[in-house]
């Protein structure tokens, strides 16, 4: 058996580990470490919720990697009611509203899905990313816990201590009438509700975040009660199936409980004992699993802080009803978006890993939650800064091969690429996002010409292949074509623009003669950098070396304007020299008016 030993390493995931480790085996020594999380697939599954899948994994990770057996419960909350039937989901309509109250996996997959029912339809996309992110997990579908009777013993102990429930819920229902009933579980819960604070902001979705107090499972979900009584079970209907239930009566010995249902006036008697046909509410059956699978590590979203929240009245009801001990874990903050453009009608306007993956490899997603520690929130771009983003991804990696790099940086970069199972798949030569993103924009993906311009970024290292240069090439080709409007892409002009060339005055006229002259000895990425620069520089009289001053950098900007509007008919466009190289020597020199 490891042994534990503090880590060397300054990371937050490191810390979070000791402090797993020591109390796994406080609780339990020699066996598995248990951490876990929870979806509810109750639509698309965010980027948000995808921190309340990370940040344990990533702790998981990192205890495998020190030699221990991790288990990561992800628990699958589809055995929760359909609640509303969410906006701009592709393939569903209002007849879908006839389903409020069902099971998640009672309800039918969105039109056209090739899933069975709603639930496995919203998770299959996520259980695609996770897969491609390198989280391993034991999944654990509710439904199929609940409905095979696996949590029968606990449903029945519920209810014989319901008085004892029904007692701690009330410490919080007179400190705080009406408030903390129904609070979920964080950002681990499905964006069918919407965050009360998000609500209220009234945000753009372009800078929406994306909130841990995003209700869960349960969210608007009652503590539990009956005609004459409190009930922590809810069963569902034996003929509609919906949860519009109320408990009767329930008798201790025989287990008989008596429901009625407000939707369709159906009522019947069953045995509890032999009954799997409904659940315990939310705030009981979140702190019964973490006794049912020992968890000795969650977090939680940040909603969490306020009293009569599910993770502060679960810690005395685990305590206090199923002896059991609540996980540590930190609560951790909001995932913000940077610049949504055309994100696709399947997610009425909220990205998911999916989305995200489509325009940046896995390990840069990792990274972005490796390196914040779970309470510091950030944002995921869509837009023009993912370029810089790539930029200081690639600069990280240069410190981390010349060892330059500080270690808390050198942690996350490596939890970033590796897990404990392996190095994930990356792109062999990582070429600038900003540059493929360029050529990209240019080619319109004509692979062909894409080959021949990113072979002539480096003519001491041609491109054999476009594989060379995959999944970063991909990723920024649909960046373009996802992310950028129809009226930023760039397009090259068909032919000279022979009235703006014949209206330029000498000191223009000289600059462009001294570009064309170069382009044969520069033609190469930076080469063609130094010649762009470099005119300007020498139309004023100074070395191509000199340093910029005020008035110069002033020049360069009027010179690329003009060669942009030469080029593409705009003032702006690619960087320079990325245009270049896409455009090709010959069509420079014409449209140039060589």
């Amino acid at each position: 058996m490891p042994t534990v030993a503090q880590s060397t390493e300054t990371d937050w995931v490191s810390r979070f580990a000791d402090d797993v480790i020591a109390e796994s085996e406080r609780r339990a020594p020699g066996k598995p470490v248990v951490v876990a999380s929870g979806l509810s697939p109750s639509g698309p599954i965010h980027l948000g919720n995808l921190r309340e899948v990370m940040t344990p994994h990533l702790v998981a990770d990192e205890i495998r990697r020190r030699g221990y057996e991790v288990r990561h419960v992800l628990s699958w909350d589809d055995y929760d009611r359909y609640r509303k039937v969410p906006n701009g989901v592709a393939g569903v309509d209002a007849s879908w509203a006839e389903h409020i109250g069902k099971p998640l996996t009672s309800v039918p997959a969105p039109a056209g899905s090739p899933h069975p029912n709603w639930a496995e339809h919203f998770k299959a996309a996520m259980t695609d990313a996770l897969a491609e992110l390198g989280v391993v997990y034991d999944g654990i579908s509710q439904t199929a816990q609940y409905t095979s009777g696996a949590y029968r013993d606990q449903v029945l102990h519920a209810m014989r201590h319901r008085g004892d429930i029904d007692a701690i819920l009330d410490r919080y229902r007179t400190k705080d009438k009406g408030k903390g009933k129904g609070q979920g579980k964080g950002q681990g819960k499905g964006p069918g509700q919407g965050p009360k604070q998000q609500q209220k902001q009234q945000k753009p979705v372009d800078e929406a975040e994306i909130e841990a107090a995003e209700g869960s499972g349960a969210a608007a979900e009652d503590d539990g009660g009956g005609a004459g009584g409190y009930y922590p079970y809810k069963p569902y209907c034996g003929q509609c199936g919906k949860d519009l239930t109320t408990v009767t009566g329930y008798d201790d010995e025989t287990t008989e409980l008596t429901y009625t249902c407000t939707a369709c006036g159906f009522g019947e008697t069953v045995r509890l004992s032999e009954f799997n046909r409904g659940k315990l509410v939310w705030k009981v059956d979140w702190p019964m699993r973490w006794a049912y699978e020992g968890v000795v590590f969650e977090p939680s979203g940040v909603d969490h802080s306020s009293p009569g929240s599910s993770y502060v009245v679960g810690g005395q009801i685990v305590r206090e009803i199923f002896d059991g001990v609540q996980p540590i874990g930190p609560m951790y903050a909001f995932v913000g978006i940077s610049g949504m453009a055309k994100m696709s009608s399947s997610k009425g306007g909220v990205p998911t890993p999916a989305d995200a993956l489509k325009i940046m490899e896995a390990p840069l997603l990792r990274w972005l939650y490796a390196r914040r520690r779970p309470n510091q929130s950030f944002k995921i771009a869509f837009d023009q800064e993912i370029q810089r983003l790539y930029d200081e991804w690639d600069a990280l990696g240069r410190k981390v091969a010349d060892g330059t790099v500080l270690p808390a940086d050198a942690a996350a970069y490596s939890r970033a690429v590796r897990t404990a199972a392996g190095e994930l798949p990356g792109t062999p030569r990582p070429l600038p996002y900003r540059t493929l993103a360029s050529v990209a924009d240019v080619t319109a993906g004509a692979e062909k010409q894409t080959l021949r311009i990113l072979g002539e970024l480096d003519p001491s290292r041609p491109l054999a292949s476009l594989d060379e240069v995959r999944p970063r090439l991909d990723r920024a080709e649909y960046w373009i074509s996802s992310q950028v409007p129809v009226e930023a892409r760039t397009v090259v002009r068909g032919e000279p623009d022979k009235e703006l060339l014949g209206s330029l005055d000498e000191q223009s006229r000289e600059s462009l003669r001294l570009l064309l002259e170069g382009l044969g000895e520069h033609w190469s990425l930076d080469g063609l950098t130094t010649l762009v620069y470099g005119v300007p520089k020498v139309i004023a009289g100074l070395a191509p070396d000199a340093k910029p001053t005020p008035e110069l950098k002033a020049a360069q900007r009027a010179f690329f304007a003009l060669l942009y509007r030469l080029l593409v008919s705009r003032d702006t466009g690619p960087r320079l020299p990325t245009l270049l190289l896409a455009v090709g020597e010959d069509r420079v020199r014409t449209l140039l008016g060589a």
